[in-house]
């Protein structure tokens, strides 16, 4: 491709303009928006447009051509990845950008903003807050109860609210998979704020204020929350326990397995939000700062004048602890089950070893038998081959000499089966009479026990030495009763002779 010097040539100043240019000129710069706005998408055409310019330009004329500006370049990612997609060379926003997404209600219950995003910044200013009491609310970790001056926040499971004393704001968490949980809440909510008297009231002994009201409502949603997990976890868990006391099996193991570890998050989530109500009972300076409405109207209250909101967390606090309650005991059933299912199946398994154990000794006691008739396979004289009863006395002995092999191996077995707390090895007995019962006594000398614990650990010579000293007093006492015993039957023998 050749080029006469003063001509001019279509060449493109970025990679979309067709404007005919000298190339002995500079390309005149186009105007770039701020970074933040630019969504360029890196495709294989505008790549191919970009290298077609460069040679152009390199070609034409290579003494006068201007080097590439920064912004004849496509972008980065793009131009590396052949399969950049929507993403390329796309400046990505945050999520929300310190932004929270809230539905306000006002005082009489009804909904004043819905959905509405505010800055983190605009919510501190307008209520009185600290930037680590929005960063308790943003979080998702823990639970949370917190009493500030003016308002109240709570962070329990799947609520997240600002409770004031004329407004409740109900911050809505991007991602949240209880959508259908905080809408219920939202309905029982608007209920209770419109009423003046909500539903423990009764209890309390007068009409709650509208913070109160709020909270009510907040922890009735929590507890039937986890009442109604709770039922649907411990149906299917009381069902495979009941089956597994009937048949053990590869797949009610597998299901209890997945079971135990929901009840478990069950039942830390359940503890976490108990021991947020008891943290705030715990607090009187808390308790007393939560009534709002009395502090609005330019009321103090002592730290120790709190009976009214006591008396309403005490309630759903004994409803959570109840909750823990019972989702620790199915845990712990859960693992006495487990326990048990696997001593079955250690005992089972030792059954089968066993039993691999008596064939062995079975095969054994055969190959003993087999290695005479083996002998006398040889083809070598033994001088027995011309007598009539040769066959079968041979016959005879091995058939002997397997079976006393077989019942050798089997009274090892049943010694190695045999286990006692004073051992296997070295236990004489003795029978003890009295009332005409006979006791078993494991009698261990001193010298065999100091022989036994001989290079041992301090702990388990000790208590060698204590078991020793035990059945000496044993001793001591069983020769007192036989002596005890053979003077009453003397005086009785005494005492006959003298009736007589």
């Amino acid at each position: 491709m050749k080029a006469t010097h003063g001509a001019h040539a279509p060449c493109r100043a970025t990679p979309f303009d067709d404007t005919p240019c000298d190339p002995t000129q500079a390309a005149p710069k186009p105007a770039v928006p701020h970074a933040a706005q630019t969504r360029d998408f890196a495709t294989s055409s505008l790549r191919q447009a970009f290298w077609q310019h460069l040679r152009f330009t390199s070609s034409s004329n290579p003494k006068v051509a201007k080097p590439l500006q920064q912004d004849d370049l496509p972008p980065l990612q793009g131009f590396l990845d052949d399969h950049a997609g929507l993403n390329g060379g796309r400046v990505v926003k945050p999520g929300y950008d310190g932004r929270l997404r809230c539905t306000e209600y006002d005082e009489n219950g009804k909904i004043t903003l819905v959905d509405t995003e505010f800055k983190k910044s605009e919510l501190i200013a307008k209520y009185s807050l600290l930037p680590r009491d929005l960063r308790k609310i943003d979080s998702s970790v823990l639970p949370h109860i917190l009493v500030r001056p003016s308002a109240i926040l709570i962070n329990l499971l799947h609520l997240r609210c600002l409770i004031k004393h004329n407004r409740v704001l109900v911050f809505d968490v991007y991602g949240s998979t209880d959508s259908y949980a905080q809408s219920l809440f939202m309905y029982d909510l608007e209920d209770k704020l419109r009423q003046k008297q909500a539903s423990t009231a009764a209890i309390l002994g007068g009409n709650l204020p509208y913070e109160f009201r709020a909270l009510e409502a907040v922890l009735v949603s929590i507890t039937t929350a986890l009442e109604t997990e709770l039922e649907n976890v411990r149906e299917p868990v009381m069902r495979v326990l009941r089956e597994l006391e009937e048949d053990i099996d590869r797949d009610k193991l597998r299901r209890i397995l997945i079971y135990s570890k929901k009840l478990g998050t069950f039942e830390q989530k359940a503890r976490l939000v108990r021991d947020a109500i008891d943290d705030l009972l715990e607090a009187d300076d808390d308790l007393a700062a939560m009534y709002l409405t009395e502090k609005a109207q330019g009321q103090e209250r002592e730290d120790d004048n709190h009976e009214e909101v006591e008396l309403l967390l005490e309630s759903y606090h004994k409803v959570s602890d109840e909750i823990v309650q019972v989702s620790s005991n199915l845990i712990s059933a859960i693992r006495n089950t487990e326990e048990v299912s696997r001593a079955i199946l250690d005992a089972n398994r030792n059954s089968l070893m066993l039993l691999g154990l008596k064939v062995d000794i079975g095969t054994m006691g055969i190959s003993v038998g087999m290695f005479i008739a083996a002998l006398y396979g040889m083809n070598l004289e033994n001088f027995i081959e011309e007598t009539n009863y040769g066959f079968f006395g041979i016959s005879g002995f091995c058939t002997v000499l397997s079976i006393i092999a077989c019942m050798y191996g089997l009274r090892k077995l049943r010694k190695v089966q045999r286990l006692s707390m004073w051992g296997r090895e070295g236990s004489g007995r003795m029978k003890l009479g009295g009332h005409n019962r006979a006791r078993e006594v494991e009698e261990r000398p001193m010298a065999a026990l100091a022989e036994n614990d001989r290079g041992r650990h301090l702990g388990e010579t000790v208590e060698g030495i204590r078991r020793a000293e035990r059945m000496r007093e044993w001793q001591d006492a069983y020769k007192a009763l036989r002596e005890t015993h053979k003077d009453a039957k003397a005086g009785a023998a005494v005492g006959a002779v003298g009736r007589r």
